[in-house]
């Protein structure tokens, strides 16, 4: 019993396991969500909504307690502005002062947006006791994506990768992944939007690339922001399995942006201008402006036209009824577009200068420029960004998806239940970080800079900083380093450059465990991680100190725990050690070591220690000194100064929320499914009982109850019951049903019983002919070869006799009854019979498939070799003094006595016959 609840629990475990297989990637943008899924025989591929579409908008609203997304709410935002929330991204990680909260407040003037009294950041007030936050309005969007992604999977999806602008901070990235766990959605990575773009494009050009880096460009204008990324793509070798191996790697070596140029922006400014032009006409004493419906009505047409004039050079904007009832038309050129965008067209070159700055290279190695997002589709984008750059652009990428399928291909290697052709990332850091501390001088306190990970460098990456000069508790700070290569709007939108503060405690208690003549200090190490998502980790922070011991005494508890702590924060980390006193410059970046130099500098005294021991040969046994690092923890308390996270009873309680609008939003499909089956179902009975199937099985008494609880339904529908609840309509609708259910199943017994009888009769003639051969096998003139014996033979003649009466007699008596008379033959009873004999057939199928001749022991005369001659017409036998002559065959060089091919002829022949009669049973 254990034995088998232990492979049922397997069993479970492993369904479990294989129907959590598959993983998603969100394209969260500004504007449109794109979701990409991978699954167990299912390629990457594009998860449609509810449309059918590949793409959806990435809004949500909210009214009559009915929540809607993507289209729907698209279209309820024109009624109802302030109920239809839509570019949050930019809202994310940012308190109530940040610049693009205010921008956001005058681009969209109908929000109600408050402070969140506790953390400092952005409310949406959607009723009086009603807010929320971006987090919860983004986690409402994951989910949604989320179940189209199960929809198109067919299975559970739990995991995903995100992607994310690259130019986000680390509160913005910590606050996405918070999103994502309200979503219920485990984040393997936040991978930045020019990344997956680049990954996309290298996994289809992987043979082309070589140990020579080729560089490529891309530029991208989404809705709300620009980017220009410039990337390296070259063949590395690695040797991750002990072995050598060849994998295309490609790094990002140069990133600029402007986050506020894009789509939304050429949008806005159409908007105001439509508004400016209906105000002229003087239709309505009201100011447009005013009105907010009015002005989402022109939003919306203002991003239509801005789509059409990109391939057109003029158009017509229109409006029925856009205010007080009054329709309004105005005639748009290309060149009135351009115009209220001239100052937008002299910023699109600026990214790809700020990325060549950084990347510091010029454009001249620029192999590629690669077009990406809707915005560059705008033909003077196109035109100043050709003179940028100096070359030809290249549309050769999908724009719309690109991201997508690189996060998802990403996803999928990730993932442990996929494995895809190797593809080596490397992500660089945008905005540099350092750690600040004081120290005591001669001249007094005074402060202390470190760069930690520089502008460009390459993450996921480990590193330690070490303080040489710290005997006792103190404390440090990790901020954003030097921004001045950005311009000073974007350093303003950075927010908050002062990041974590790290206080340290118990340092004077490990030093004092960690005294002596023979103790070495090296210093307080903190240890850093920037991880695959771009957010930056203190791992943990210890006192790394030398002890020269012997081998008579034990390395003792904290040699140890120090050997334990080693491991936990092994890995490649580079060091940044504190300077001495003499350090010229303290706000320089501190030399990095590579990881070689680090090992052999800690393990120095010992390899010298042992190479001095293992010479000596002479004299009597001595004591064998040798160095051990001892690595003793010491408590770090962090404090993060940027915008806080949300915490745990703040995370539940967003929690709570969100299930309770699930919760609503189930019950309110539940209640439209129910209706839509109820309506469905009162209409299809209806129309049934005029045809003549149903006239001819129903009676007049069951056909007048029938449709008279119909029109009860029907009515009660369109008068009382339009507002009732789920469980009343399914109520109803099984009462139809069991009124229904004997008329419908005599319908379906009488269309489908000729069906039935016509495969009965089949199975009978084959099972008649099956008899008959074998009878052949049974009562031969060799005992030997019976195949079947009498019992089997007579068993199966008997049932075929039964059956064929039975069915005689069953087809005659239905055949008098009339069609609304109770069924006497049910296909049921049909199916059965044939069963019964099917099963019989095929125990003497798989008889005859196994059955072997017996052998029988011959005489010595019999078994003594027999006398062969041969001749020109082919090979003669002589045996007992008779001959026969068998003709040689090309398949082999056996001969073949007549007797065996005899046997052959027969023996294949009845099995065929009957494996064709299993077949067609």
């Amino acid at each position: 019993m254990k034995i088998s609840v232990g492979i049922l629990c397997c069993l479970v475990c492993l369904f479990t396991y294989c129907e959590s297989l598959a993983v998603m990637s969100v394209d969260l943008g500004t504007e449109w969500m794109k979701i990409g899924i991978v699954s167990p025989g299912v390629p990457m591929e594009i998860a449609l909504n509810k449309e059918s579409k590949r793409k959806s908008p990435a809004v949500i609203s909210f009214r009559d307690n009915v929540r809607t997304f993507g289209e729907d709410a698209q279209t309820i935002g024109i009624r109802f502005p302030k109920n239809s929330y839509m570019y949050l991204l930019d809202l994310l990680g940012k308190n109530i002062n940040h610049p693009l909260v205010h921008l956001y407040k005058q681009r969209f003037p109908y929000y109600e947006i408050v402070e969140d009294k506790e953390r400092g950041t952005v409310l949406f007030k959607h009723e009086a006791d009603v807010y929320y936050s971006p987090e919860e309005l983004i986690a409402q969007l994951l989910a949604k994506a989320k179940e189209f992604a199960e929809a198109g999977a067919r299975q559970r999806i739990k995991e995903c990768v995100i992607t994310v602008p690259g130019y986000f901070n680390q509160a913005e990235r910590k606050a996405l992944i918070q999103a994502a766990q309200l979503a219920d959605l485990k984040v393997l990575q936040l991978i930045n939007d020019y990344t997956a773009v680049a990954l996309n494009y290298g996994i289809f050009r992987s043979k082309d690339f070589n140990e020579t880096a080729q560089y490529v460009m891309f530029y991208d204008m989404g809705a709300s922001s620009t980017t220009a990324t410039l990337v390296s793509y070259q063949t590395v070798k690695t040797k991750e399995r002990g072995y050598v191996e060849t994998h295309p790697q490609l790094s990002i070596i140069g990133v600029g942006f402007d986050r506020t140029l894009g789509g939304l922006e050429i949008q806005l400014r159409l908007r105001d201008h439509l508004a400016e032009q209906f105000n002229k006409v003087k239709k309505t004493k009201t100011n447009v402006f005013d009105n907010p419906r009015a002005m989402a009505k022109l939003f919306k047409e203002a991003g239509r036209v801005k789509n059409v004039l990109s391939a057109n050079a003029e158009h017509y904007a229109q409006i029925e009824g856009l205010l007080d009832e009054e329709d309004f038309k105005v005639l748009v050129t290309r060149e009135d577009l351009e115009g209220l965008i001239k100052d937008l067209f002299e910023r699109v070159g600026k990214p790809v200068e700020q990325a060549l700055k950084t990347a510091h290279l010029t454009k001249d190695i620029i192999g590629q420029v690669v077009l990406v997002g809707a915005g560059t589709r705008v033909p003077k984008v196109q035109e100043f960004l050709q003179k940028a750059v100096g070359q030809e652009l290249a549309k050769n990428l999908n724009t719309d998806e690109a991201a997508t399928m690189g996060a998802v291909y990403k996803a999928a290697d990730l993932s442990t239940g996929f494995q895809v052709k190797k593809f080596l990332t490397k992500d660089a850091v945008v905005y540099p970080i350092q750690v600040v501390f004081e120290r005591e001088t001669s001249e007094g306190i005074r402060q202390v800079k470190r760069t930690l990970f520089g502008l460009m460098n390459p993450y996921p990456q480990k590193k330690i900083i070490t303080f040489n000069k710290y005997t006792t508790d103190f404390s440090f700070s990790v901020n954003y380093a030097d921004l001045e290569y950005l311009p000073s709007n974007e350093v303003a939108n950075v927010g908050v450059v002062n990041l974590t503060e790290v206080s340290l405690q118990g340092v004077a208690e490990a030093f004092k465990k960690n005294t002596g003549d023979n103790v070495e200090t090296k210093g307080i190490k903190a240890h850093f991680a920037m991880d695959e998502s771009g957010i930056l980790n203190l791992i943990g922070v210890e006192l790394v100190v030398e002890k020269t011991v012997t081998e008579t005494e034990e390395e003792g508890t904290f040699s140890k725990l120090g050997s334990t702590i080693s491991k936990l924060f092994g890995g490649e980390e580079k060091p940044v050690h504190e300077e001495p006193e003499a350090t010229p410059k303290p706000e320089e970046t501190a030399e990095e070591k590579p990881k070689e130099e680090q090992s052999k500098e800690e393990t120095k005294n010992e390899t010298e220690t042992t190479s001095k021991n293992a010479t000596e040969k002479e004299g009597p046994k001595e004591v064998k000194p040798k160095v051990v690092t001892i690595k003793e923890p010491i408590e770090s308390k962090e404090v993060f100064l940027t915008v806080n996270t949300l915490n745990k009873e703040q995370f539940d309680k967003s929690v709570d929320k969100l299930s309770k609008l699930d919760k609503a939003e189930k019950e309110l499909n539940r209640r439209a499914t129910a209706l839509n089956n109820l309506e469905s179902f009162v209409i299809d009975v209806q129309n049934k009982l005029y045809e003549d199937d149903f006239v001819a099985a129903a009676t007049e008494d069951e056909v007048s109850k029938i449709k008279n609880s119909c029109s009860e339904v029907s009515d009660w529908l369109y008068e009382d019951g339009s507002d009732a609840d789920a469980d009343t309509y399914e109520k109803k609708l099984d009462t139809l049903r069991t009124l229904t259910a004997d008329l419908f199943k005599r319908v379906w017994e009488h269309n489908e019983r000729p069906e039935a009888l016509n495969a009965m009769n089949s199975m009978l003639n084959h099972s008649v002919h099956f008899l008959a051969n074998a009878k052949n096998l049974t009562k031969t003139a060799n005992p030997e070869k019976d195949v079947f014996t009498d019992v089997e033979v007579e068993a199966l003649e008997k049932l075929i006799k039964e059956t064929e009466e039975w069915k005689d007699k069953m087809v005659e008596e239905q055949s008098k009854l009339k069609k609304f008379d109770p069924i006497k033959l049910t296909v049921r009873s049909i199916t059965d019979k044939m069963g019964a004999l099917d099963r019989e057939v095929k125990y003497l199928v798989n008889k005859i498939k196994l059955w072997r001749p017996k052998k029988v022991e011959k005489s010595k005369e019999e078994t003594e070799p027999e006398k062969k001659e041969e001749s020109e017409e082919g090979k003669v036998i002589e045996e007992d003094g008779k001959v026969e002559e068998t003709i040689e065959t090309p398949q082999t060089e056996t001969p073949i006595n007549a007797t065996e091919t005899e046997k052959e002829d027969i023996e294949p022949t009845k099995t065929a016959e009957s494996d064709e009669t299993h077949t067609e049973l």
